[in-house]
């Protein structure tokens, strides 16, 4: 049985933790994020640590405590240190360009993909001579980063024979065999 609820959350001097009427609001030096939290969870914060603990030992109740604490805990990381996503495009002739919040991504098809990011994703893109294109994703929501960059991703998923398409940087594809002559 996880114990993930039990566990303090701790976090630095300049972070503030608040709960009022079921909603935990973080602010930090990076910027500000809040979260509903369920009524049957209960939440204390003291001088530097947050401490969650449940008022019932029902099946639901005991997911509820181990997802609010993992959701806090990501909140308070966002707003402390920030989040990062890289997508490498492996591919000949894929691009990456970034005007303002719009991406514009060559990936092969007939027509260039152009992607409107929300406003709090900060968007950058590198493309350096003889290195794939990376396109960077810095947000203080974690929650947000990783479903733009999945979104990105599922424009051209990675495939198995010659690993074409947009990865994560550091993903591993597992390698197809491809066709084989056939033995005469």
């Amino acid at each position: 049985m996880s114990r993930i609820g039990n566990s303090p959350i701790s976090f630095s001097e300049g972070t503030t933790v608040s709960v009022a009427d079921g909603m935990v609001t973080v602010k930090g030096k990076l910027g500000e994020l809040s979260q509903k939290v369920d009524n049957s969870i209960s939440i204390s914060v003291n001088e530097n640590e947050v401490i969650l603990s449940r008022n019932s030992e029902e099946k639901q109740v005991r997911s509820y405590h181990g997802l609010y604490r993992a959701l806090i805990a990501n909140m308070v990381e966002g707003v402390e240190k920030g989040y990062e996503k890289k997508l490498e495009l492996v591919g000949v002739g894929y691009r990456a360009a970034n005007q303002g919040q719009k991406l514009d991504i060559s990936a092969g098809y007939s027509h260039n993909i152009i992607f409107e990011l929300p406003i709090e994703v900060k968007l950058e893109t590198v493309s350096e001579k003889g290195q794939a294109p990376v396109v960077i994703l810095k947000s203080i929501d974690k929650q947000l980063i990783g479903a733009v960059a999945a979104k990105i991703r599922s424009f051209r998923k990675p495939e198995p024979y010659k690993g074409k398409g947009i990865k994560y940087v550091g993903e591993y594809i597992r390698r197809k065999a491809g066709k084989t002559a056939a033995a005469s």
